[in-house]
C-alpha cells in the first residue's frame, strides 16, 4: 500500500504558495506508514516547528493496473473519504532553497490520517461534485469543492498510472484547496464530506517534551 498525492491540484491553492498553475498533474508519494498507527492522533515530530494541515479528497484504490485510460479509472474506486497530508513547511522551504527532493518534509511517520470511508453511489453524486470542509477548534480552515480540481480523479489515474503501477489499498490524495496553514498541540482538527464529519484528528505535544 502506497499513498500517491497530488501536488498543486487546485488553482487558489497553487497561487497562495507562489506558484503557478500545473501543466501535468504533479504527484509525490508517502509510505503506508504515514497512516497513524494510533488513528486520531498526530504526534507533532520535533524535526519541525511549522507543520501545515492540507485536507484532500481521499480515493481508495480497489482494482489496480498500468496505463489505466481515463474512461476505465472510474472501475478502479469506490469509496472515498477525507485526509490531512500534514507538511513539514520549515523542512520543504529548506528543501526547495537547496534544490533537494521534498520527501523529508512530505512522506514522514503519520503524516496522512485517513478518515471512516463513504461508497460513492451512497453520496447520490459523482466525486467531482463533492464538498469538502476542515475545522481546527471549531473553526472552519478550509472549505473546496472538487469541481475546483484542476486534474479531475478519473484523469489523475490515468495520468498516474503511466508511470508506475496503482495497486489495490493505495490510496491517493487528490490535492489541498486554498487555506493551508499551521497547527499547534492540542488542535483538533475535522474534516467533513457533504456536511458529514468524518475524520478526526488530535495533534499532541513534541515527541520528548
Amino acid at each position: 500500500m502506497k499513498f500517491i498525492c497530488i501536488g498543486k491540484n487546485y488553482l487558489a491553492h497553487a497561487q497562495e504558495m507562489g506558484g503557478l498553475k500545473p501543466s501535468d498533474p504533479m504527484f509525490f508519494f508517502k509510505p503506508d506508514n504515514a497512516n497513524p498507527v494510533t488513528q486520531g492522533v498526530f504526534p507533532y515530530p520535533d524535526f519541525s516547528t511549522d507543520i501545515h494541515h492540507e485536507v484532500e479528497l481521499a480515493i481508495l484504490i480497489d482494482r489496480g493496473g498500468r496505463n489505466i485510460s481515463q474512461a476505465e479509472a472510474s472501475s478502479c474506486y469506490s469509496k472515498v473519504t477525507l485526509g490531512i497530508d500534514f507538511t513539514a513547511r520549515d523542512l520543504q522551504r529548506r528543501q526547495i532553497e537547496l534544490g533537494f527532493p521534498w520527501e523529508i518534509c512530505k512522506a514522514f511517520e503519520d503524516s496522512a490520517p485517513v478518515g471512516s470511508w463513504v461508497n460513492v453511489h451512497t453520496l447520490g453524486k459523482g466525486v467531482q461534485e463533492l464538498a469538502i470542509e476542515l475545522r481546527i477548534n471549531d473553526e472552519t480552515r478550509q472549505v473546496g469543492y472538487t469541481k475546483d480540481m484542476i486534474f479531475p480523479v478519473d484523469q489523475l489515474i490515468a495520468y498516474v498510472s503511466r508511470f508506475v503501477s496503482i495497486d489495490p489499498g493505495d490510496i491517493i490524495l487528490t490535492g489541498t484547496p486554498e487555506g493551508v496553514g499551521p497547527v499547534l498541540p492540542g488542535d483538533i482538527l475535522e474534516a467533513y464530506l457533504e456536511g458529514d464529519k468524518v475524520l478526526e484528528v488530535v495533534v499532541t505535544a513534541q515527541q520528548g517534551d
